[in-house]
């Protein structure tokens, strides 16, 4: 499933309970104080009672007849992952008087889901399938923010395959939740291009302002309204791994271009140089070839770097241990052979 900024916006009659489970490296975009007091502050003028639930990673949203969730991990696992984003969400609804609890799974706060009275959920980044049970809890069930163009890359990371396909386009779609992964009937999409400028992490805040539209936009008239299926060809997208985002030089620049991309923030793309890891943050495809062939991970030019096909300039990168920088002052100092080797 998608992630959101979108969960903290406006509440409107009827009640809905909105939910929201962050993953640990999408903290620092959805865990945003200022935000939440602005959806409590939209909430209180309007008459409704405002409480949290906290079920680890994340946020659910809802007036009394739809309660403010936070929903996630349990508190061993929000201490096992150390997050300050995290903290600061926690705290956000302590200084707004909001009482917080942390079950381990979504299913042991089904008795405080079913207490709000919500007609509605809405369920962004949970990182999990909802159970029956839950699903069950309110009486016009869960719509997903999702951050595809469904059926096209149904799953966990549909941000970063959207990306490493060299997909030209993508978007979000409201969709109705069902037991399945990401395979509900839609109510709504919108679309925006993808640019060979956009990492990962700048794709999804677009995302997540065009989710925040298209939410407040549709909620209101969603319960009772009949979806429709999705059509097309699905494709599945597979939680990311450190590991498929090694550089392999002998891929053509573009590809690479991608990779570096769709790996920032995380997991980030790397390659070896003189023995340590070198993380690449952000990089294009040349649009000039190298003066001369060179041997894939050959440095040919302050940051460019030949490839399989055609020259990858690197514009950031991090050496291990050490903060980021720009690229082409790395390899000002840089004695390797070449990259990766």
């Amino acid at each position: 499933m998608g992630g959101g900024r979108e969960v903290l916006g406006a509440l409107s009659a009827p009640p809905a309970l909105r939910i929201c489970h962050l993953y640990p490296d999408l903290l620092n975009l959805y865990g945003d104080r200022g935000n939440i007091m602005v959806l409590v502050q939209r909430a209180r003028w309007r008459g409704l009672p405002v409480t949290v639930t906290e079920v680890g990673l994340g946020e659910a949203v809802a007036p009394d007849a739809g309660d403010l969730f936070f929903i996630g991990g349990g508190e061993d696992r929000q201490q096992r992952i150390a997050s300050d984003d995290l903290r600061r969400v926690k705290r956000a609804a302590l200084e707004l008087g909001l009482p917080v609890i942390t079950p381990e799974r979504g299913r042991e706060a089904l008795d405080d889901i079913a207490a709000t009275g919500a007609v509605l959920g809405v369920v962004v980044a949970f990182g999990q399938l909802i159970p029956p049970s839950v699903l069950a809890a309110l009486p016009s069930g869960y719509v997903n923010v999702h951050f595809s163009l469904l059926p096209r890359w149904r799953g966990a990371a549909p941000v970063e395959r959207a990306m490493l396909a060299g997909d030209e386009e993508t978007g979000v779609c409201l969709m109705q939740l069902e037991a399945g992964l990401d395979t509900g009937p839609v109510y709504a999409c919108r679309t925006i291009p993808i640019t060979p400028d956009d990492t990962a992490g700048d794709l999804r805040r677009r995302l997540a302002d065009l989710g925040t539209e298209l939410l407040l936009a549709e909620i209101d008239s969603i319960p009772g309204r009949i979806p429709t299926p999705q059509e097309g060809e699905e494709t599945y997208a597979a939680k990311l791994s450190v590991d498929e985002f090694a550089v392999d030089w002998s891929r053509s620049a573009a590809e690479l271009a991608r990779l570096v991309m769709a790996g920032n923030p995380k997991p980030g793309a790397w390659t070896i140089a003189k023995g340590a890891r070198l993380k690449l943050l952000r990089a294009r495809a040349a649009d000039d070839p190298a003066a001369e062939p060179a041997e894939p991970g050959t440095l040919v030019g302050p940051g460019r770097v030949a490839t399989g096909a055609g020259v990858l300039v690197l514009g950031e990168v991090q050496p291990e241990g050490k903060a980021a920088m720009a690229a082409a002052a790395w390899a000002a100092g840089f004695r390797g052979a070449r990259l990766g080797a």
